[in-house]
């Protein structure tokens, strides 16, 4: 079997332009794969095409080849592109042998994972509206839930706007009672004094974690920010190489990593990081801000790893097509979400409806803007 053709498709949703990519193979077997980047959209679709010359003509049941040789061909690096089209490979592999990606990567340690919701507080930055919207999430049947409360702070908050943080994370605690978790989400942006500050003053609520409070590629920062808070610290998104999780997870302080799959190379990059993290007794919650298709990759990996912890979670607040562009996503029900067990992946994308949706020159959320929490494109 030979690698024959490499094809992409952009689509248009409001806050982030998704990047699919499709492997046909000569036998007729096509894989498929997400190039999404953080808040780019057409470098992923380029590097796609640009790697094709590097494993055009080779076979894609070897996924570790493939990442190989693209990691080599990039003066040992990795890309969205790269992972996209890691991913598709393991996707090809496991329809071939007409099993799952998740009993190629050991089989199941657990028969569902836990899934939190993100994506929900699509409003106004008010403590009330926040109140309510978590309420219909528990009453969705998800026991933990992330947002973030911070507005469009950068590095300092004034007393005034600190105040009204917390008063939404109150809000929303004393919405959802104490039995559901909070996972508070900082988007990299504080100084350490800030930071610390806001996470001595978030025990108050119990949360499940503080993510990336300071620049989350900023190790030393990071591990002195929990160093000084009462409150776990969860970060790794912005982590690329391997060395990187290494240096955040030995200081002993940190023991909640979040590998994003597609900037780690794809699926072998991802449980790599995991061995890492579960060598420091650390736990995993692979970062997902992309499309549905990402959700179902993500629980092929979760569900083979010893040290998973919870599994993010946008696909019920995304865009209501988001499961007419595709099918075979799996669904969170009850709090829990399960990879499928259809050859491959099991998801397939649908060309026709995907074209409905073109790139949208604003799709692109602007995290340090008043009003971002809205999530529209204009």
């Amino acid at each position: 079997m030979k690698i024959a053709e490499l094809k992409t498709f952009v689509v248009g949703n409001a806050w982030k332009n998704w990047v699919f990519v499709k492997v046909f193979t000569d036998e007729g077997v096509v894989g498929i794969g997400e190039a999404t980047g953080g808040l780019s959209t057409r470098p992923g679709e380029a590097q796609v095409h640009e790697l094709s010359r590097l494993v055009i003509g080779e076979d894609p049941r070897h996924p570790e080849y493939i990442r190989d040789r693209m990691y080599k061909g990039l003066f040992l690096d990795c890309n969205v592109g790269a992972a996209a089209i890691e991913i598709a490979c393991w996707d090809i592999l496991g329809k071939s042998l007409n099993v799952p990606v998740w009993q190629l990567l050991g089989g199941k340690l657990r028969p569902r994972l836990r899934a939190y919701a993100n994506g929900w507080y699509q409003g106004p930055r008010d403590p009330g509206f926040l109140a309510e919207a978590a309420s219909r999430v528990k009453e969705r049947g998800y026991t933990a839930l992330k947002f973030d409360p911070f507005g469009s702070a950068y590095r300092f908050m004034d007393r005034q706007d600190e105040k009204f943080s917390l008063e939404i994370v109150r809000a929303v605690r004393n919405a959802v009672g104490p039995e559901v978790d909070l996972l508070i989400e900082g988007h990299d942006r504080f100084s350490v004094s800030t930071a610390i500050r806001l996470g001595r003053a978030l025990e108050e609520f119990a949360p499940f974690w503080f993510e990336t409070p300071v620049m989350s590629s900023d190790i030393a920062a990071t591990v002195e920010v929990a160093r000084n808070i009462p409150v776990p610290v969860a970060c790794g998104e912005r982590i690329a190489r391997l060395s990187e999780m290494i240096d955040l997870v030995s200081h002993r302080v940190v023991d909640i990593v979040q590998p994003e799959t597609l900037n780690v190379g794809g699926i072998a990059g991802a449980r790599k990081m995991a061995a890492i993290a579960e060598a420091a007794e650390a736990s995993v919650a692979l970062h997902q801000a992309q499309s549905p298709l990402n959700t179902a990759i993500n629980a092929h990996i979760h569900v083979s790893l010893p040290n998973f912890l919870i599994q993010e979670c946008f696909d019920d607040f995304n865009a209501p097509w988001a499961f007419e562009i595709m099918s075979g996503v799996p669904r969170v029900i009850g709090g829990y979400i399960e990879p499928s067990d259809h050859p491959g992946l099991g998801v397939e994308l649908n060309e026709a409806e995907m074209t409905k949706y073109p790139f949208g020159e604003n799709n692109f959320l602007r995290l340090f803007e008043d009003g971002w929490e809205r999530r529209r494109s204009a």
